[in-house]
Protein backbone atom coordinates (compact mmCIF):
# COMPACT_ATOMS: atom_id res chain seq x y z
CA UNK A 1 0.00 0.00 0.00
CA UNK A 2 1.04 3.49 -1.06
CA UNK A 3 2.04 6.06 1.58
CA UNK A 4 -1.04 8.26 2.95
CA UNK A 5 -1.45 11.56 1.89
CA UNK A 6 -2.44 14.54 3.91
CA UNK A 7 -6.08 16.63 4.18
CA UNK A 8 -5.78 20.12 5.03
CA UNK A 9 -8.82 22.18 5.62
CA UNK A 10 -7.64 25.97 5.04
CA UNK A 11 -10.23 29.33 5.25
CA UNK A 12 -9.31 31.63 2.90
CA UNK A 13 -11.02 34.36 4.92
CA UNK A 14 -12.41 37.39 3.07
CA UNK A 15 -9.85 39.26 1.07
CA UNK A 16 -6.95 38.27 -0.49
CA UNK A 17 -4.04 36.53 -0.14
CA UNK A 18 -2.99 39.02 2.43
CA UNK A 19 -5.15 37.45 4.66
CA UNK A 20 -3.79 33.77 4.33
CA UNK A 21 -1.58 32.54 8.00
CA UNK A 22 1.88 31.52 6.75
CA UNK A 23 0.87 27.89 6.98
CA UNK A 24 -2.56 28.12 5.31
CA UNK A 25 0.08 29.86 2.51
CA UNK A 26 2.91 27.27 3.02
CA UNK A 27 -0.05 24.32 2.51
CA UNK A 28 -1.67 25.49 -0.83
CA UNK A 29 2.12 25.59 -2.03
CA UNK A 30 3.00 21.76 -1.66
CA UNK A 31 -0.75 20.88 -2.40
CA UNK A 32 -1.19 18.34 -5.03
CA UNK A 33 -5.26 18.49 -5.29
CA UNK A 34 -7.37 21.72 -4.09
CA UNK A 35 -10.94 21.33 -3.25
CA UNK A 36 -12.34 25.08 -3.46
CA UNK A 37 -15.24 27.26 -3.03
CA UNK A 38 -16.04 29.39 -6.06
CA UNK A 39 -15.84 32.40 -3.67
CA UNK A 40 -12.21 31.80 -2.94
CA UNK A 41 -10.61 35.12 -4.30
CA UNK A 42 -8.49 34.98 -7.58
CA UNK A 43 -5.34 36.65 -5.74
CA UNK A 44 -5.65 33.52 -2.73
CA UNK A 45 -6.71 31.37 -5.99
CA UNK A 46 -3.41 32.16 -7.60
CA UNK A 47 -1.12 30.81 -4.76
CA UNK A 48 -2.47 27.16 -5.96
CA UNK A 49 0.88 25.91 -7.73
CA UNK A 50 0.31 24.84 -11.59
CA UNK A 51 0.41 21.49 -11.14
CA UNK A 52 -1.99 20.84 -9.01
CA UNK A 53 -5.38 19.49 -9.62
CA UNK A 54 -8.26 22.52 -8.88
CA UNK A 55 -11.54 20.72 -8.18
CA UNK A 56 -14.45 23.57 -7.77
CA UNK A 57 -17.31 22.57 -5.44
CA UNK A 58 -19.22 25.44 -5.79
CA UNK A 59 -20.82 26.50 -2.63
CA UNK A 60 -22.29 29.66 -3.71
CA UNK A 61 -26.04 30.40 -2.30
CA UNK A 62 -28.63 28.75 -4.82
CA UNK A 63 -26.07 27.74 -7.24
CA UNK A 64 -25.57 24.08 -7.97
CA UNK A 65 -22.69 22.63 -5.88
CA UNK A 66 -20.94 18.97 -4.62
CA UNK A 67 -22.64 17.43 -1.42
CA UNK A 68 -20.53 17.59 1.59
CA UNK A 69 -20.63 13.49 1.12
CA UNK A 70 -18.70 14.12 -2.34
CA UNK A 71 -16.26 16.26 -1.02
CA UNK A 72 -15.72 14.10 1.70
CA UNK A 73 -15.49 11.20 -0.59
CA UNK A 74 -13.06 13.42 -3.25
CA UNK A 75 -10.96 14.50 0.27
CA UNK A 76 -10.02 10.49 1.04
CA UNK A 77 -9.82 9.35 -2.67
CA UNK A 78 -6.92 11.84 -3.25
CA UNK A 79 -5.27 11.22 0.30
CA UNK A 80 -5.39 7.73 -0.21
CA UNK A 81 -3.78 7.81 -3.45
CA UNK A 82 -0.98 9.72 -1.32
CA UNK A 83 -1.45 13.33 -2.24
CA UNK A 84 -1.91 16.35 -0.39
CA UNK A 85 -5.10 17.67 -0.51
CA UNK A 86 -6.39 20.96 0.52
CA UNK A 87 -9.90 21.81 0.90
CA UNK A 88 -10.25 25.68 0.59
CA UNK A 89 -13.20 27.42 1.87
CA UNK A 90 -14.54 30.96 1.51
CA UNK A 91 -14.21 33.18 4.44
CA UNK A 92 -13.41 31.20 8.19
CA UNK A 93 -14.36 27.85 8.11
CA UNK A 94 -15.05 27.15 11.73
CA UNK A 95 -17.68 29.74 11.35
CA UNK A 96 -18.53 30.58 8.00
CA UNK A 97 -18.41 26.74 7.12
CA UNK A 98 -18.64 22.75 8.36
CA UNK A 99 -15.29 23.51 10.25
CA UNK A 100 -14.68 20.79 12.44
CA UNK A 101 -18.13 18.68 11.65
CA UNK A 102 -18.02 18.27 8.23
CA UNK A 103 -15.28 17.26 7.85
CA UNK A 104 -15.04 15.31 10.63
CA UNK A 105 -16.52 12.36 8.60
CA UNK A 106 -13.78 12.38 6.32
CA UNK A 107 -11.74 11.20 8.93
CA UNK A 108 -14.27 8.03 9.47
CA UNK A 109 -12.85 6.74 5.78
CA UNK A 110 -9.46 6.11 7.29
Amino acid sequence: MSELGTVYLVGAGIGGSHQLTLDATAVLHKADVVLMDDLVSPEVASQIPAHAVVISVGKRGGQVSFSQEQINALLLHHARQGSQVVRLKAGDPLIFGRGGGGNGSAAKGW
